[in-house]
């Protein structure tokens, strides 16, 4: 059974291949940007004839998200026609889909846990790409899962918990957003979810959303990062509007985790208890 692992070499692609490792599943493929570019439909071919896969597993994806808003057109090509790509082909070979999404779908101006049946409104360019490429896979294909995820982090590349560790080294006082409220998720736990798909055989196809249990702001969890890291600084709580990018972010994007938890079957730990798992793993 040889599974693809598009973008295997980012931060996700790296915690699949730690917990395939853990398990002893030696069937996944990582291919990188250029060995599997998922806007090459000929490589990708060429890739599906001659591995056959049995699942492939999408974590390519334009995520630089202000950056989307002058680049447009290769965030749309990247989360759009690669996913579409993928799909086509999946459906071609008879692979099940395992694609990510997230939570950046949601226009994030209302309160309550956002469920698989909201309505997705997206408020910037890398959102309304992501919900394109769900969309097209939804078209194209009927063997897909789509995980929307939020707040991703981990020990491997860069991201948010790293971040805060740094500066949180360098500096004795910062600012982080206090008003944008949602879910961490340590993209480990993602990874277990990928493993478990595969390894169960789950003919549960369809939109599901998985972050860590829990809500927090991302003042919040700064101060829990520096706070479980033993890092002593002072963190200043900034409105958005005091920080303005170039993207607008969702201000409450927490999703319902329900729909994984009764047809898959997955427990779901709370955010802070993974948060010192991955600051554990960052220690050593």
């Amino acid at each position: 059974m040889n599974i693809l692992v598009f973008g295997g070499v980012g931060q996700l692609g790296q915690c699949i291949q730690k917990v395939a490792e853990q398990k002893n599943i030696s069937d996944l493929i990582y291919l990188d940007e250029k060995e599997g570019n998922i806007l090459d439909l000929e490589l990708l071919k060429a890739l599906f004839q001659q591995y056959t896969p049995s699942y492939v597993i999408n974590c390519a994806a334009y995520t630089a998200v202000d950056k989307a808003e002058d680049e447009v057109e290769i965030a749309r090509k990247v989360n759009k026609d690669g996913a579409a790509n993928l799909a086509i082909l999946s459906a071609e070979f008879d692979a099940t889909l395992i694609h990510i999404s997230t939570d950046f779908v949601f226009e994030g101006n209302q309160t309550g846990l956002l469920t698989e049946e909201d309505i997705a409104n997206p408020v910037g360019v890398y959102g309304l790409t992501k919900l394109e490429g769900e969309i097209a896979i939804q078209e194209t294909t009927q063997k897909y899962f789509t995980l929307r995820t939020s707040w991703l982090y981990s020990e491997f590349a860069n991201n948010f918990v790293k971040t805060m560790i740094r500066l949180g080294k360098e500096r004795s006082e910062l600012g982080v957003i206090v008003d944008q409220v949602g879910s961490p998720t340590y993209a480990v736990d993602l990874a277990e979810v990928i493993i478990h798909i595969i390894e169960s055989k789950s003919e549960a196809y369809g939109l599901y959303h998985f972050s860590n249990e829990g809500v927090t702001s991302w003042y919040d969890f700064a101060t829990a990062i520096f706070e479980l890291a033993d890092l002593t600084v002072k963190v200043k709580a900034l409105k958005t509007s005091e920080y303005p990018t170039k993207a607008r972010r969702p201000f409450y994007s927490v999703m319902d985790k329900t729909k994984i938890k009764q047809n898959l079957g997955v427990a779901i730990p709370y955010w802070r208890d993974s948060l010192k798992v991955c600051l554990e793993e960052l220690g050593n």
